[in-house]
């Protein structure tokens, strides 16, 4: 085959370019230190670059932003619930020091004032928040557990369940001493009728007080169907096997059941909305209570105070203070799930009802009530007594009144002494209760996480690990690419030394 000088100016030519292009590529590879500058030059390295990538940015998002973020939410829910604990467990102390039969009047006092402090703190843990989210709120993230200020306007219909465990014994007092400020009152004395009397009835406490009137079809009885049946006009046949029909009594207002003696009927239920009680008759409360009954009250409220809950909170309710804009809220579980590795999701909420019990406040409220009426109680004692010292009820009728009204205030000092021990007492098992549901939820919230550290190692070994994949995948090390780069200039410089002695020689020469 006859070779021409032109074939082998063009192969020279092309061997050349061949050198010259692959100096340019690991000139580009020293320049950047990766594999390829474009797909094209390696599809299979191309490839796998993109799913190294793209599965390196999705770690990288569980690790430095969900985990991250998911920890800073645990970590502000459990200091709120480790404040609740700490106030819970000083409201049991309260409770533990009350009970005590042998309290002298700075020790009532004492109890008054911690108790006024801590009810301000009661509920004020569950409006935590975590950048302007509240944590404890499910996602009703813009909105808080308790109204942060007086609102008189709002008004809300709410559906409360209650239950046979919610029945409970309360003390009720009537002719409560007045001291007397004329002679005539002290020498009058007290009639035997007209001492302070104490009556026990058995009520279930509603969540809040002062609320709005109610039809009696508005108590229900709810069956283990779940259906519905109003409890006024409900009938029922006891153990002994006698016919019992209830009654439910919703236009008593309190005062007028106080100055009737605080009298319930045996198969009457008296809805106050003052107070928000339902007073039962022992026959119906004991049905309830024979039978595990389930209830339902539905009341509606208008105006709440700072501090106290939010209805949406807890129970199923309507916003109907606008009636042309009602806004319908359905209590449900509402859990704040995050993503917190490849197919892995984490709960990281805690929902402010399972934790902050809607009768601690009111619970607190009992126990200030109750040192109220027990140091006011002991006051009247004291006044009397210092009324005996003084010159003008030194004559003996005035004495022997005195004596009376001071037998009438020792009686009602008794009994808010003994009503205060029950009710402390009480509170003690009461806020055990809290506390364990505080723990419970500190708890559950410990354990997630421990599940988030454990994930949290876990991705920064999988990011290690994919970084390192990635980097052998697309990078290059520089000795190497020095080493070839010079193999291939001395290669380059060869090629065109040897084509320009080559294209030196034509036919020619030899001719």
């Amino acid at each position: 085959m006859r070779i021409t000088n032109s074939m082998i100016s063009r192969n020279s030519m092309n061997n050349m370019n061949a050198n010259k292009t692959n100096v340019n590529t690991l000139n580009n590879q020293m320049s950047s230190q990766k594999k390829i500058s474009r797909p094209s030059e390696d599809p299979v390295v191309a490839i796998r670059a993109l799913r190294l990538r793209s599965n390196l940015n999705e770690l990288n998002q569980y690790f430095e932003k969900n985990i991250p973020d998911a920890e800073s939410w645990m970590e502000i829910t459990e200091s709120a619930l480790k404040n609740m604990k700490d106030i819970l467990t000083s409201v049991r102390t309260q409770c533990d020091q009350g009970a005590n039969d042998s309290l002298t009047a700075e020790d009532r006092n004492a109890i008054l004032k911690n108790l006024q402090s801590l009810r301000k703190q009661v509920y004020a843990e569950s409006n935590a928040d975590y950048a302007g989210r509240t944590v404890f709120t499910g996602y009703k993230t813009n909105s808080t557990m308790t109204f942060l200020k007086d609102d008189s306007d709002i008004k809300y219909s709410i559906k409360e369940p209650v239950s046979y465990e919610n029945i409970e014994e309360k003390n009720y007092y009537s002719n409560l001493v007045t001291i007397p400020t004329t002679t005539t009152g002290v020498t009058g004395g007290v009639a035997i009728a007209d001492m302070p009397q104490q009556v026990t009835n058995k009520r279930i406490r509603l969540a809040y007080d002062n609320l709005g009137d109610i039809n009696a079809a508005d108590l229900k009885y709810i069956a283990a169907d779940g259906t519905e049946t109003s409890l006024d006009g409900y009938r029922y046949t006891d153990a002994r096997g006698t016919a019992h029909t209830v009654s439910v009594n919703t236009t008593t207002d309190y005062t007028t059941w106080a100055n009737g003696g605080y009298q319930v009927g045996d198969d009457e239920i008296i809805y106050l909305k003052e107070t928000g009680e339902l007073i039962l008759g022992k026959d119906i409360a004991n049905q309830i209570s024979s039978q595990k009954m389930q209830l339902s009250a539905n009341y509606t409220k208008q105006g709440f105070k700072t501090g106290e809950l939010r209805p949406e909170q807890y129970f199923d309710c309507k916003n109907i203070t606008d009636s042309n804009n009602v806004i319908t809220y359905t209590k449900e579980k509402q859990e704040i799930s995050y993503t917190i590795a490849f197919n892995q999701t984490l709960v990281v909420n805690t929902q402010g009802s399972d934790v902050f019990d809607s009768s601690i406040g009111r619970d607190v409220d009992d126990l200030t009530d109750a040192v109220e009426a027990a140091i006011a109680a002991h006051d009247k004692v004291d006044k009397i007594k210092a009324m005996m010292e003084e010159t003008q009820y030194s004559d003996t009728v005035s004495q022997e009144g005195l004596k009376q009204w001071l037998e009438a205030a020792e009686k009602e000092a008794a009994y808010a002494d003994d009503n205060m021990q029950k009710l402390y007492s009480q509170g003690i098992t009461k806020f055990d209760g809290y506390l364990s549901n505080v723990v419970l939820a500190t708890t559950d919230l410990g354990s997630r996480a421990d599940r988030l550290n454990l994930t949290k190692n876990r991705m920064s070994n999988q990011q290690a690990t994919y970084e390192e994949l990635k980097s052998n995948n697309e990078d290059k090390d520089l000795s190497d690419i020095i080493i070839e780069y010079t193999s291939a200039y001395t290669a380059y410089q060869a090629s065109l030394q040897a084509s320009a002695k080559a294209n030196s020689q034509t036919l020619l020469n030899y001719l």
